[in-house]
């Protein structure tokens, strides 16, 4: 299998950027297909399919989907740009569960991942903050309810530290008591690019290895482990110190040409962190603004699902539920 995690990004839009590095603009690999969008001129879309034993070998991910949304680096304020992110994820999101064939009296089980604690860490918690739950009043007071409101659930376990439960765990009993017919895993992410920070949203139907991209793997959360379908939706948060040193390694090359440094990305960032060593090679940073990026990015989301998993509902509706 391809060794992408060297790099520690969890984005397949990046494992796949990284095996085209330097080879011809007709480069493919065999049951891995690639197919690029735009939506309104400022929002890509890119979403990559593996479909055989191979593509996922070389790609170093899992047989599946993965759609990968790329937003404006600064789209905070500006409530245009934030209300077609909402539905650019909708619309994604929905692309993936149509080929699910949920009806609208299915529960759908929203699982915020990260430790609240911990801004950066803070997504899937935050997300679950701004979700439309409806399971209680479908199941209360259901006369009172619109048409086209599916029962959806939410819970943030936390994480093992706190709570001394995997997060597998906790999800694979709780879908066994309510039985949902799909369940969503929100995380954060590693990128292995700076500029994808935040304003990068990956989706995809294999499930997630919650901690895989900075190196604190715990157990697999997805259809096999569960039982039911399973939708990952993350965003990278966080950056690893050896690739903010590669991208001021570019800068530096970019004006004089004769340092002894790997001129091939993924080299050059292995060489880093082999010179800065292992204490400054295994820092994980974030950005100084995570804390207000957070919330703007989680609302996104939030609203992604609400859109996608109600039919008919609006952002004008949203608020009328929480």
């Amino acid at each position: 299998m391809a060794d992408t995690n060297t790099s520690r990004c969890d984005l397949a839009i990046e494992a796949h950027e990284m095996l085209a590095m330097g080879k011809a603009s007709d480069f493919s690999i065999n049951g891995v297909k690639v197919e690029e969008t735009e939506h309104n001129n400022y929002i890509k879309i890119t979403r990559i399919k593996v479909d055989n034993e191979s593509g996922a070998r070389e790609l170093g991910k899992p047989m599946g989907n993965y759609i990968t949304i790329e937003m404006p680096a600064r789209f905070y304020g500006q409530q245009e740009v934030y209300e077609e992110m909402c539905k650019a994820c909708a619309c994604e999101l929905k692309s993936i569960t149509d080929e699910m064939l949920l009806s609208q009296n299915d529960t759908v089980l929203v699982v915020g991942l990260g430790n609240d604690q911990i801004t950066a860490d803070a997504l899937g918690p935050r997300v679950v903050d701004s979700l439309m739950i409806t399971r209680h009043l479908k199941k209360y007071i259901p006369d009172e309810i619109d048409e086209g409101i599916r029962p959806l659930c939410a819970i943030a376990p936390g994480v093992l530290g706190t709570t001394g439960m995997e997060t597998e765990e906790i999800v694979r009993s709780l879908a066994h008591e309510i039985n949902p017919k799909l369940v969503v895993v929100i995380d954060a992410l590693c990128s292995g690019s700076v500029e994808r920070i935040n304003t990068t949203v990956q989706l995809t139907d294999t499930g997630i290895t919650p901690g895989g991209g900075v190196g604190n793997k715990r157990k697999t959360i997805n259809a096999e482990t569960l039982g039911v379908p399973v939708v990952a939706v993350g965003v990278p948060t966080v950056v690893d110190a050896a690739t903010i040193a590669a991208a001021g390694m570019d800068i530096v090359m970019n004006k004089r040409n004769d340092m002894n440094i790997p001129r091939d990305e993924a080299n050059r960032r292995d060489w880093i962190r082999s010179e800065i060593g292992e204490e400054l090679g295994s820092m994980i940073v974030a950005p100084k603004d995570v804390d207000s990026i957070i919330g703007d990015i989680a609302s996104v989301i939030a609203n992604g699902i609400n859109i996608s998993m109600h039919e008919g509902i609006t952002l004008a509706d949203v608020d009328r539920y929480k």
